[in-house]
């Protein structure tokens, strides 16, 4: 039987502007088995997951469970948990980390000031290598069990310290698909030669941008729009481009991303329809996923808003930007 990865993969679907999108990651581990909604269908107490989503509701921080690669025994009660929480805007990325005896911990978190990018003294500094996170959850997707738990296995077995199953990382039909942080790109159809580059780039400080879904930081047609960037001018360096506003609505934006040295494109991005129809999850019925169509990149002029009314070139952690979109994560 095909399967929803095999579907998207033949009918070569783009995967730029499909990231789920999320300033901040609040991952808790949580080991045993996950059902489709882990956060209130896993070992960590129902109550306490449904009190996590509700804080992290609306504020930019997404909360996920993860567990190391491996089989997993069906245990109740881990003595401890570690705890990741990582903030992806550029120019401002973190990654902290806690270890907690009781998750019920973490609802004394500040989830507005997360979302800012505000840690608020959580944990210490993580230095270790850059966190792997494969989406593993069969429960909401077979293809995330099929292909991405031996993905996770592989990465574990080879040696890579930072390599994690994560419950949900949005769509299913890229599988398997792959969070990294601390800059908080997604990839999709990743195999583990090509994990290993994207990590030595992550540990050089760069992003390849072959096989990426987009930085969780921004909305999907941001997404789109920072990796044509890339694409078209060669920057591979992470943390110099930032989405710093955009006009219009679905079906069509005008993005402008900026450099840290001052140089601005702007990026035309369109919101289209996948045809034929595919099933967007195994087992769902035929649909036309939405896509971010990149049209045009353009570089502004020299000079051109380069510099705010102070002389000051832009700040790119401090460039939010909100668009009204229909999409949805799944």
């Amino acid at each position: 039987m095909s399967t929803c990865a095999t579907a998207s993969r033949d009918l070569d679907e783009p995967l730029a502007g499909t990231a789920a999108t999320a300033r901040t990651w609040l991952l808790v581990e949580q080991p045993g088995p996950w059902g489709a909604k882990a956060l209130t269908s896993s070992h960590l107490a129902p109550e306490v997951g449904r009190a996590l989503e509700r804080a992290a509701e609306g504020t930019g921080v997404r909360v996920a469970l993860i567990r190391r690669p491996g089989r997993h025994a069906d245990c109740h009660a881990p003595p401890r948990h570690e705890v990741y929480v990582a903030h992806t805007a550029p120019g401002h990325t973190w990654v902290r980390s806690e270890v907690v005896e009781d998750p019920r911990r973490l609802l004394d978190l500040d989830f507005a000031a997360l979302g800012a990018g505000d840690h608020g003294g959580f944990g210490t500094p993580y230095m270790g290598a850059p966190l792997a996170l494969v989406c593993t959850n069969g429960k909401r997707d077979r293809c995330c069990a099929l292909l991405g738990r031996p993905l996770a296995a592989e990465l574990a077995a080879a040696g890579e310290e930072g390599a994690w199953e994560i419950t949900h990382l949005g769509g299913h039909r890229f599988s398997p698909t792959l969070l990294v942080l601390p800059y908080g790109y997604a990839y999709g159809r990743t195999g583990a030669h090509a994990v290993k580059e994207i990590l030595e780039a992550v540990r050089a400080g760069r992003v390849i941008a072959e096989g990426c879904r987009g930085n969780s930081a921004w909305e999907r047609p941001g997404q789109a729009a920072e990796l044509a960037v890339r694409t078209s001018t060669g920057e591979d360096a992470a943390g110099v481009l930032a989405v710093v506003a955009a006009e219009g609505a679905a079906p069509r934006w005008e993005v402008t991303v900026a450099h840290a040295d001052g140089r601005r494109w702007r990026v035309t991005v369109a919101q289209g329809t996948s045809r034929p129809p595919r099933p967007e999850s195994c087992g769902a019925a035929l649909g036309t996923p939405a896509r971010m169509d990149v049209l045009a990149v353009r570089q502004a002029p020299e000079g051109a808003a380069q510099e705010d009314s102070t002389g000051r070139r832009p700040d790119l952690a401090a460039s939010p930007y909100e668009i009204p979109t229909t999409l949805t994560s799944e």
